[in-house]
Order: structure tokens, then C-alpha cells, then sequence
């Protein structure tokens, strides 16, 4: 092969020098220059390619340039397209375009910085080094498919997290080799992987069932505890099951499966597969890994030492989480902690959970329509399976009418727990239960054991997200009136659909928290996190959970005395707390000098030359002290009985909805054609006719218009 000319390779190395992004774009070429000592210099090849990568050196030098669109309405519109699309629409097919978009690869990058550093940093923030380094990430992502991206790489890396440190200082090789194995996963895919989640999140949100609530937005736990007291009343069995070992143990072929039936572009699907297959290093200690006891007893005394040191952040570390919402995090009920994890998909995972248990949900309201089987002999669904306004105002109270005739089932899902209500014999509960497990085996390949699933009547009451579902039976006074005019009081006779709050499970949650110890009578413990912050400190602190709970119970019937006992047990904590920081003896002595709500100063020391507590608020030297809410029961708010629409969705579905109408041409044409036919007027005439009154007479004659609107009737009816 002939060599080069001096002034070719002399041409070559001053751009090699020159260009720093060679070593990430084209690592095969760039070691073979740097490495090469074989005498003969490169071949024409290796000319065309280094050519190739400085013209991309030059794309990114500019990368300002790229950003001409704002990604929100990008994304808007991304949004209203597959909402606007119909049921039976075939998978999307370009999603390749949205990734050559450089606009969403920055709100991806604040996304994730976002998460990291704990603030939003705004586009014109982000430094120069930062969008080049994006830039070359969004190129080596955009190449050929033949490289795929490197997920979970601990070297080599495109983009950097900003507040990763320069590391300058040499080490060994074996300290190296440990801080890869515990290396955390790099920022770049964090990056790639909020792009993907806003390409996918609007891709698949019109095609799941509105009957699960879990990584959803809109949707909540208060969803789901609303559908159930609206929807779930009148059912007598139910069957509560556990999916988590399926979901946890998709395959990638299954998971790849549900995705192509929503989404057919390869980049999209050849990324999601090669983050589903490339491995995951494994960590320092496994979470399935076996440990003694005594290995657990030394673990549980080394985090209790480093939990009582005091630990001084960097400069560029994020600030935890506040003490009230870690708090609040520990009485996070046993469905709402299951969050899937799929190889390096990181926050797409429960994403890719819900499109595959969709699948379930599909099959479920299939058997939902074949099951339903109407009797007008029954008190309520006697025609429609959709006929639940028996009261819309009371929907969780139905009548009694003898034996349940009706036939009926429902169904929602949380995560990868389920709930089924069923109106009819225990056999169909049994049935269903077969049903499902055969149902598993055939769509995910795996098998549902017999143990995590539950069929319970419902006077043994069901717990779900900590609450416990019951009924119980009322003698209502029923007032109608009747054929003439007659007010008649009856009394009547039904059952009361009951949503508690479980107390058990609370005291349970405090227990793990070492706020309390007992069970059958807790006793509080002093709050020790808490021993190094002022009254004033620890007390909004506490408020802030204590109000957090009262809003997380509050489609509660118990929630007067769920959040009162909460109150209790942390106004007594920080009773002993304080005792203990101002030696004072006993709780007593603290209630007595700080009152029953703890909103009085306490003082460390009883000189007389210390100044008082009025004296130093007054010159900004303390903080205001608030008192621990919900002292009395009385300031604790009752239970919101709000009925829940049947076809409720949330309100940006509700507005995408609208949205999508009014840009249809021929629904704005009938809608103004009606408007025409009606004699009515649009808000926009009526502005206008206001501003032409005040322009031409100063104010609005109201009275005029509507005498002229007369005449014009009487004028119609005399031509009649």
C-alpha cells in the first residue's frame, strides 16, 4: 500500500493534536495512531476517517446553533400526535427524528442534572464543555448500529456528571479495580435514559387501561383508594395477588415483545435491548447475598455510629433528603416500595413494568365483560355493567335486597399487586385464580405460586396500600317524597363499603423508625435524629410530617384517630427529647414549661442574666417557634368522602382530549354552526361589543342591548 506524503502526514498530526474529541468519537483509530509503532505511516483509510471525525469536530464546536426549538413544546406536540391517534392505530414507527433533536437532549440533560444536583439549571447555564460533551454523546448514540451504546461504562466516558471531581491523584491498581466494581452508574446514561423515557411515556399512555395506577402521571395511591370506595362496593370476595416475582423476572425477549407492539422504531428498540442485555456490575455486597447474625449485629453498630457522627457535605454535594421526609419515606406501604429494575433502564424500568402487565390488564377486562351477568331481582347493576349511580352522592352504601343475583367483577392494579372484587360464589374466585396462573405461563413464561395470591370474604376485611377494605351493616333513615307532596321517613337497611386506616401497620412503621417499641401498647421513644437541632428547627420539622401524614390519610374513615395517634406519638418523642436535651426530669416538666403543643422556649440554663426568649426574637437572633400540630382532635380534618367520577381521568388527558377536538376542522365547523343556529355568541364577540360601547360612549349600555335584542323578537313575531 503506498504511503503518504511529509506534508500529509504533517497535515495529519497537526489536527490530530489539535482535535481533544478524537479519543471518544473514534477509539479504534485514535489508538491505532497513538499506539502504532509500526514504522509505515497510516493507509488512505485512515486518512478519509480522520478527515471524516474533524468535520465532526467542527459540527461541535457550535453547538448553540443546534438549539433552535423549545423542547417542552416539542414534547407537547409529541403528546397531543399519539393522543390523537385511534385505539386500533398500528405501533409508532419514527422516534429516531425526536433523538436527532438536540433540544431534547438538553432538557434531558437538566433532567438528570436536576436529580443529581438537586436544581434545574436553565439552558443558558449549561457551559460550553457540558453541551460539546452532549453533543458527542448524542452522536456516538445517533452511529451506526453495528456500536452500540456502552451502557454502565466506568471508563471512556462521553459526559460527565457536574459535580464529579477531577481526579488528578494516582493510585493502585487494586484501589482501582474496587472503585470500578463500586462505581455507581455513569451520568451519561441517566441522560439517555430521560430521553427515552420522553419519547415512551406519551408513546404508551393512551394505550394502558385505566384501571392501574402506579408510575403514572396523574395517578396516585388516592386514585386507587378512591376507585375502591366508589366502584368496589357490593362485592363480597376478593382475590389480593402479588406479582412481584413475575415482573421482577421478565425475560428481555418478553419485555422487547410488549414494547414492539407500541413502538416499531429500531433505534429506539436496539437501545432498550442492548440496555437489557449488557450486564450489570455487581457491587460490594449483593442484596440476595446471606449474612449471619453476628455480621448483622457488627452492620446495624457501624451504622449507628456513622448515623450519630456528624457529617460535613463538599462543596458539591447534594443535601439529603430532610429528617421529616425520610420520615414519611419509612411509612411507604409494601405496594408502593416495589420499584422494578431492569438492567441499565434505571427510570425506565417501571415504565417498561407497566407495558408489560398492560398486557394483564387487557385480558382482565376481557373477562370482566364475560363475567357480567345482570339480574333485576339484585339492587344494583340490574340492566348495565356500568349502572353503579345507584347514589352517586353515597356510591359506597347499597341496599339490601336478600341474595345477590348479579353477577360482576373488578379490577385494579398498583405496580405488580392486583385486587379483584367479585359479586358472585367463591367457586368463580377459585376459577379466576386458575386462570390467572395459567395466564402467566402462557403470556410471561412464568409461574404465579398459590402463596402470594389471597381469596378473602369481605367481613374479614382485605388490606391494600395500608388500608384495610370492610363492610358493615347500617339502618339508614331514608326521607323521599312521595305521591302527593308527602315528605315520608323510612327506615332502611344496607351495607357500607369502609376504608380504614390500618393502625397496626402504622405502630409497625414507627417501630422500624425506633420512634416507638411495643406493639400492643406502643410506648414513644425520643426522637434521637433530631438531639442537635433547635426547638424551632425540630418542631416545623415535625409539622411538616405530621401534616404529610394527615394529607396521606385522608380518604381514611379513621382519620381523626390515625393522625392523632400520630400526633401523639411524636409530640411525646419530642417531650423526651427535650427532657432530655434541657435536663429536665420528665415529660411532665416540659409540657409544663413549653405547654401542651411544645410552642414555648425552653431554656438551657435558668440564669437571670441570660436574655429572654421575646427579647432575641425581636432582633432576628431565633427563630419563631411553631407548636406541633393536631394537639386536640379537633384540629384534625375528617375524612373527604368526595365521590369519585366512574369515568375519571386525569386532568391532562381531560385537557389533551379537548385540545384534540377543537383542532379537528369539522368539530370547531359544527361547533360554531350551532353557536349560529342558537343565537348565541362567543366570548370574543361579546369583547368586543364591550370595548366598542366604551369606545364610542364611554360605558356599557347593558340596557340598550338588551332593548334592541327585544325589538328584534318583536319584530320576528310580528313577521310570523
Amino acid at each position: 500500500m503506498p504511503c503518504p506524503t511529509p506534508k500529509s502526514l504533517f497535515f495529519l498530526l497537526r489536527h490530530h493534536r489539535a482535535s481533544s474529541l478524537l479519543l471518544f468519537l473514534s477509539p479504534r483509530s485514535t489508538s491505532t495512531v497513538a499506539h502504532n509503532r509500526h514504522p509505515c505511516p497510516p493507509s488512505s483509510s485512515d486518512v478519509d476517517l480522520l478527515r471524516k471525525q474533524e468535520e465532526q469536530r467542527q459540527t461541535l464546536q457550535n453547538p448553540y446553533d443546534l438549539m433552535k426549538e423549545d423542547p417542552i413544546q416539542v414534547c407537547s406536540n409529541l403528546w397531543v400526535r399519539c393522543f390523537g391517534r385511534p385505539a386500533d392505530a398500528p405501533p409508532l414507527p419514527n422516534l429516531t427524528g425526536f433523538l436527532k433533536k438536540f433540544d431534547l437532549w438538553v432538557l434531558a440533560y437538566q433532567r438528570a442534572c436536576a436529580h443529581h444536583t438537586g436544581a434545574f439549571p436553565p439552558r443558558g447555564a449549561i457551559h460550553l464543555p457540558h453541551l460539546r460533551s452532549l453533543l458527542a454523546l448524542q452522536l456516538s448514540v445517533l452511529a451506526s448500529p453495528r456500536r452500540p451504546h456502552p451502557w454502565g461504562a466506568a471508563t471512556h466516558l462521553l459526559l460527565r456528571s457536574p459535580t464529579d471531581p477531577p481526579s488528578t491523584r494516582p493510585i493502585s491498581r487494586r484501589k482501582f479495580r474496587a472503585l470500578l466494581d463500586a462505581a455507581p452508574p455513569p451520568f451519561q446514561d441517566r441522560v439517555l435514559q430521560e430521553l427515552l423515557l420522553l419519547l415512551l411515556e406519551p408513546a404508551f399512555e393512551p394505550r394502558f387501561s385505566p384501571k392501574s395506577h402506579a408510575f403514572r402521571p396523574g395517578r396516585s395511591p388516592h386514585t386507587a383508594l378512591r376507585t375502591l370506595r366508589s366502584h368496589f362496593a357490593g362485592y363480597l370476595w376478593f382475590l389480593k395477588a402479588d406479582l412481584s416475582s413475575v415482573a421482577d423476572g421478565l425475560g428481555t425477549d418478553v419485555i422487547l415483545r410488549c414494547v414492539e407492539r407500541g413502538v416499531s422504531d429500531r433505534k429506539v428498540l436496539g437501545l432498550i435491548k442492548s440496555a437489557l442485555r449488557t450486564p450489570v456490575r455487581a457491587g460490594c455486597l449483593p442484596p440476595d447475598q446471606e449474612v449471619d447474625r453476628l455480621t448483622k449485629k457488627r452492620m446495624k453498630r457501624k451504622m449507628l455510629r456513622k448515623r450519630r457522627k456528624k457529617k460535613v457535605l463538599n462543596e458539591n454535594d447534594p443535601k439529603p433528603d430532610p429528617y421529616w421526609l425520610r420520615t414519611f419515606f419509612g411509612f411507604a406501604p409494601r405496594e408502593a416500595t416495589w420499584v422494578p429494575n431492569y438492567g441499565h433502564c434505571g427510570i425506565l424500568s417501571p415504565l417498561l413494568a407497566n407495558v408489560c402487565l398492560s398486557e394483564l390488564d387487557y385480558w382482565m377486562e376481557e373477562r370482566i365483560a364475560k363475567y357480567f351477568r345482570p339480574s333485576k331481582l339484585d339492587s344494583i347493576w340490574k340492566e348495565s355493567i356500568n349502572d353503579g349511580s345507584h347514589n352517586p352522592a353515597w356510591p359506597e352504601f347499597v341496599p339490601s335486597s336478600g341474595n345477590e343475583k348479579t353477577r360482576k367483577m373488578d379490577y385494579i392494579r398498583y405496580g405488580s399487586h392486583i385486587l379483584i372484587g367479585i359479586r358472585g360464589p367463591r367457586e368463580d374466585a377459585v376459577e379466576l385464580q386458575k386462570a390467572l396462573i395459567e395466564f402467566c405461563e402462557i403470556t410471561y413464561g412464568l409461574r404465579l405460586e398459590k402463596s402470594e395470591m389471597e381469596i378473602e370474604h369481605i367481613t374479614r376485611g382485605i388490606e391494600f396500600l395500608d388500608h384495610v377494605i370492610c363492610r358493615r351493616v347500617i339502618h339508614p333513615t331514608l326521607r323521599y317524597t312521595a305521591t302527593g307532596g308527602n315528605i315520608v321517613s323510612q327506615k332502611g337497611v344496607g351495607t357500607l363499603l369502609s376504608i380504614t386506616a390500618s393502625l397496626q401497620q402504622c405502630i409497625r412503621k414507627f417501630r422500624r423508625l425506633e420512634l416507638v417499641k411495643g406493639d400492643k401498647d406502643p410506648v414513644p421513644l425520643p426522637c434521637t435524629p433530631m438531639l442537635y437541632s433547635g426547638q424551632a428547627h425540630t418542631n416545623s420539622q415535625m409539622n411538616k410530617f405530621l401534616e404529610t401524614m394527615a394529607d396521606w390519610y385522608k380518604y381514611a374513615d379513621n382519620r381523626k384517630k390515625v393522625v392523632g395517634f400520630c400526633a401523639y406519638v411524636i409530640r411525646s418523642s419530642l417531650a423526651k427529647l427535650y427532657a432530655a436535651r434541657y435536663r429536665l426530669k420528665s415529660r411532665a416538666k416540659v409540657y409544663k414549661i413549653a405547654s401542651r403543643d411544645l410552642s414555648h422556649p425552653l431554656r438551657e440554663s435558668t440564669r437571670n442574666d441570660a436574655p429572654e426568649y421575646s427579647d432575641l426574637l425581636r432582633m432576628g437572633l431565633v427563630d419563631a417557634i411553631d407548636g406541633v400540630q393536631f394537639s386536640h382532635m379537633s384540629l384534625i380534618p375528617s375524612c373527604d368522602y368526595t365521590p369519585f367520577p366512574r369515568n375519571w381521568v386525569p386532568d391532562h388527558e381531560l385537557v389533551l382530549r379537548e385540545y384534540i377536538k377543537l383542532q379537528d376542522p369539522k368539530f370547531f365547523c359544527e361547533l360554531h354552526k350551532s353557536i349560529k343556529q342558537q343565537e348565541l355568541s362567543s366570548p370574543q364577540e361579546d369583547i368586543s361589543k364591550v370595548v366598542w360601547d366604551y369606545k364610542i360612549f364611554g360605558i356599557w349600555s347593558k340596557s340598550q342591548r338588551t332593548t334592541k335584542e327585544q325589538g328584534k323578537l318583536e319584530e320576528g313575531a310580528n313577521a310570523c
